[in-house]
């Protein structure tokens, strides 16, 4: 039951956005920090492995991070603005990379990937109510921050590198168990800091918005 629409969603009920345009300055601060965060991930560097011209980072852990806590809408903001800083010239990949430049070289799938992996990964998050678990966070760090970015970055890498399709998906299979591993250690971060802070959970943040109508 709802009481005007105020009761928090249960398991499995869908979250959606609450009505309204714009952010609360609360959620644009946290846009900035997730922005920052993926950007201060790529500090520890970039591996490449087999002759892989994409490399290995930790940023699609920030990436999975920004989903599960920020939900979608606000997870795919972060993402934007990191690449359009990314785009201007901004050294905030992995190597001190940036600039139009990466749009246009083997990484740039991965790259737009992150957009929609995050968006995804915020989505199923938040259709796990107020108190999504451990499962359904893992799945949703798989889904979006592994299947989806990988689902843009093996073609447009295989287009750009002129490779088949299938050779492309072989080398990028040299991440997996990496992002696997990530996509672990992420859900158990995002779990401990939901339960921690509560308005780290996307579903509880939307209702909360919602009812306060700060939105």
């Amino acid at each position: 039951m709802t009481d005007e629409g105020k009761a928090l969603p249960e398991r499995g009920e869908a979250a959606g956005s609450p009505p309204g345009r714009g952010f609360p300055t609360g959620d644009l601060a946290r846009i900035s920090v997730f922005a920052a965060l993926i950007a201060a991930l790529g500090l520890p560097g970039a591996l490449n492995v087999l002759g892989n011209a994409v490399p290995i980072t930790l940023q699609t852990f920030g990436v999975m991070l920004a989903g599960a806590i920020l939900g979608a809408r606000r997870a795919a903001l972060a993402i934007a603005v990191l690449l359009v800083l990314v785009a201007a010239g901004l050294p905030l990949l992995a190597g001190g990379r940036g600039g139009l430049g990466v749009f246009a070289g083997p990484s740039a799938g991965f790259l737009i990937g992150w957009l929609p992996g995050a968006a995804v990964t915020g989505w199923i998050v938040e259709r796990g109510g107020r108190s999504p678990g451990i499962v359904r966070l893992l799945a949703a760090c798989l889904t979006g921050g592994v299947a989806v970015v990988y689902l843009f970055g093996v073609p447009v890498q295989a287009a750009l590198t002129g490779l088949p399709l299938g050779k492309a998906a072989l080398l990028s299979s040299a991440f997996l168990i990496g992002d696997v591993i990530k996509a672990v250690l992420a859900s158990i971060v995002v779990r401990g800091t939901q339960r921690a802070y509560p308005d780290a959970v996307p579903a509880v943040r939307i209702e909360r918005l919602r009812v306060s109508g700060e939105r």
